[in-house]
């Protein structure tokens, strides 16, 4: 049984990817800071540990590792916050609430790499999930998209500093998720898609052999389809 750490998992795409991969048979290491929704989600499924708590604390993810054993195939950095809603613009972004950011979205994926690789399988994924906001200049999403573009970066290059592991940033695209909902307060986005058109497309990277690299998730789920 193949074993996977997914960060983020009460809710969203990271609910909805775990789902996919208990369904194939992984036995999966889920987290979340919510610990109701993260119990009322993951209560006695067959194939996963719950470990509720912040993945920017070292020693929760210290606890992540141990859950997962001595052999890890996956560690899929979903956990990220949005910061401040309404989105604000650079000029009046508080610096301490950039801080929170840059500690969930960059330093607490690279803190989890760091200390699962050690006990990664040779081949074992690490997948960093990602956003068209690091690539494009949005106004008010200067903290959360230039979070993901330190993010993308992170991941390229333990991409090069590992070539015996598949190491991949992946877009999934607008989904309609909370997340989203909050970039846009009072919104419909209801024309959204939902977090699961995209997980295809993760389970393609992770159960295939695409080299490492950048994708965006709706693209190949619709070549793997």
């Amino acid at each position: 049984m193949p074993v996977g750490i997914v960060t983020g998992a009460s809710r969203g795409l990271g609910l909805a990817l775990t789902r996919a991969l208990v369904d194939r048979g992984w036995r999966v290491v889920v987290d979340a800071r919510d610990e109701d929704a993260l119990r009322r989600e993951w209560g006695n499924p067959p194939h996963d540990v719950v470990v509720a708590g912040d993945v920017s604390e070292a020693g929760h993810r210290r606890v992540l590792i141990e859950a997962a054993g001595p052999s890890i195939d996956l560690v899929v950095n979903n956990a990220s916050t949005l910061g401040p809603s309404p989105l604000p613009p650079l000029a009046d972004y508080p610096l301490d609430e950039l801080r929170r950011v840059y500690e969930i979205n960059v330093l607490a994926p690279l803190g989890l790499v760091q200390a699962a690789l050690p006990r990664l399988a040779s081949g074992a994924r690490i997948v960093s999930i990602t956003s068209d906001a690091a690539v494009e200049p949005y106004e008010g999403w200067g903290g959360y998209g230039s979070s993901k573009a330190a993010l993308e970066q992170l991941t390229a290059i333990l991409a090069a500093e590992h070539p015996e592991l598949r190491v991949y940033t992946v877009d999934p695209g607008d989904m309609r998720t909370q997340m989203h909902q909050d970039a846009f307060p009072g919104e419909d986005i209801s024309d959204r898609p939902p977090p699961e058109d995209s997980v295809p497309g993760l389970l393609a990277l992770i159960e295939g052999e695409l080299p490492s690299g950048r994708y965006r998730a709706r693209e190949l789920s619709k070549v793997h389809a």
